[in-house]
Formats: C-alpha cells, sequence, structure tokens
C-alpha cells in the first residue's frame, strides 16, 4: 500500500480518536505522529516527555524544541527507571517495567486532561523484534495508530520528509537502558558512561551510533556505511583515548555495524523475568 494512502487510513483513524496523549520522545515517529494528530486533532492533543538518566538531555532538547516551534501543549513528567524495583538487574522484561511505569503516568495524565486515550509511536516494523514494552502497552490499553495504519519506519520517512519535520532522517534511537547485556546490572554512572561515549561519537561526526557496555569493553555499532572512518588512527587513538578516561579498558567495533536490537541477538540460557510489583 502506497505510503499516502496509508497516511490518510492514519488521519481518519486519529479523527476516530478524538483526543490523544501522545508519548513523544521526540525521535522519528513520535515526531510524525504527534505532528498528523496535531492537523488532525488541534487542541485535543497533548505530547507528553519522560525525563530520566536513560535519557540524554540532547534528545529532551530536540523534543522541547519542536513542541515549542509548532505551539503544541506539552508536559514533561519524571519517569525514573533505576527507581522501579528489579529495573536496575537488567531481567529480560526490563523494557515492560520501564513501559509499564510510563505509560501509568500517562494514563494518569490523559485522565487528569479528560483525554480519551494515550498512543505511542510504534509502528509496523516493530512487531518484528523482541519487544516487552508491547505487553505493557497492551495492558494499558495504550494505542498504536502508526501500526494499525500498516506504517513502516520507511513510510514514516518519506512522509516526515514530505511533510519537512526535522527528524525525517534522523537516526534510530533507543534509550540508553538498550545498551547493555540482559543481566547486567544498571546503574547511573554506567549510563552516563555510554551517554558521553555516544555524545563524543556524534561530536565526532558519527551519525548512527550504539556503544554496547560490556563491563571494561565497550562495543562500538556505527552504520554500515560508517565503519570506514575507524580505518583512521588517528581517529582510533582519540576515540580510544576517550573511552579509557569514561572507564572502558578495551574498545572494539562491531564488524558487523549498528542494527536494532542486537542485544537480542544472543539470549541463549537467559530466563531472568522480574515480576512487577
Amino acid at each position: 500500500m502506497d505510503a499516502r494512502v496509508k497516511l490518510e487510513t492514519l488521519k481518519n483513524h486519529l479523527k476516530s480518536l478524538e483526543s490523544l496523549a501522545i508519548a513523544f520522545s521526540g525521535g522519528t515517529d513520535s515526531t510524525f505522529l504527534l505532528k498528523v494528530a496535531y492537523d488532525v486533532l488541534g487542541e485535543n492533543i497533548l505530547a507528553v516527555t519522560a525525563r530520566s538518566s536513560t535519557y540524554p538531555e540532547r534528545e529532551f532538547a530536540e523534543a522541547v524544541e519542536f513542541v515549542e516551534r509548532h505551539r503544541i501543549s506539552h508536559r514533561v513528567i519524571v519517569s525514573e527507571e533505576l527507581e522501579i524495583e528489579g529495573f536496575s538487574e537488567n531481567p529480560l522484561n526490563r523494557c515492560y517495567l520501564c513501559k509499564h511505569e510510563l505509560f501509568s503516568k500517562i494514563v494518569g495524565l490523559a485522565n487528569e486532561r479528560n483525554l480519551k486515550h494515550v498512543a505511542d509511536g510504534s509502528n509496523f516494523d516493530d512487531l518484528d523484534d523482541f519487544r516487552p514494552g508491547a505487553k505493557a502497552a497492551s495492558e494499558l490499553g495504550i494505542v498504536s495508530p502508526l501500526r494499525e495504519a500498516g506504517m513502516t519506519k520507511a513510510d514514516i520517512r518519506i512522509l516526515s520528509k514530505e511533510m519537512n519535520l526535522p527528524t525525517w532522517n534522523k537516526p534510530a534511537f533507543a534509550c540508553l537502558s538498550s545498551r547493555f547485556p540482559y543481566g547486567q546490572k544498571i546503574t547511573r554512572e554506567k549510563l552516563l558512561a555510554v551517554d558521553r561515549a555516544e555524545q563524543f561519537l556524534f561530536d565526532a561526526g558519527f551519525r548512527q551510533v550504539r556503544v554496547r557496555h560490556h563491563g571494561n569493553m565497550a562495543r562500538i555499532e556505527v552504520s554500515a556505511e560508517e565503519r570506514v572512518k575507524f580505518f583512521e588512527k588517528d581517529l582510533m587513538d582519540k576515540v580510544h583515548d576517550e573511552f579509557k578516561k569514561l572507564g572502558f579498558t578495551y574498545t572494539a567495533l562491531d564488524l558487523k555495524g549498528y542494527r536494532t536490537g542486537s542485544m537480542n541477538e544472543d539470549m541463549t540460557g537467559l530466563d531472568f523475568i522480574h515480576p512487577l510489583i
């Protein structure tokens, strides 16, 4: 189905929802959903952004800049994942614990504002990956208009470009907790190290970046076309030295490059599921 046909499907679906609180991170998907929803429903839309140690300041600043430029009603809430019992132990259902906490707060806010629904930016492609957070969304009645309209990431980028949205080609982002192998404890210090390491690579000119935290080793993932930059000796030395300052004894480049959900590629023998308290 053509992306523009899907867009009309999306608009019709949004009209039927009447009013929405949208979980807004500032990424490609949630920005597109927010703009289309605002065009359709106007003042019956509320963007909600959560601040926490897993959400880099650069991402928050971009989200705030977007809503201010378009004069969209916006609320910032605190949803500190490390305070959720069991989250820092990094169980397989870590994302479930996080999303349940986040969506519960947004549902409460939506009820206060008499908004009929809470929506997230999940798209059709998200069905192909291991996403425990989707279970929390389902349990709490969160709607996913992009997914329900059959919109893929490619559709969203095409339409975002046509709409002149600054996020049309924004690299994919996931919370910093996704940088840790399941079962490895997550701390504020480790999150800060990952954030600073990734920021260093962004400042060096890389666009798609993940720094995976493997204890005293950092595993760098960059987009396939950006891997060749590491053949430059001076850059390799600078990255190594900077990462060592951040606590990484060893720094390695993932030869396959960036891909979504690389931490889900080897879950053999893992069964650590923490109950929701």
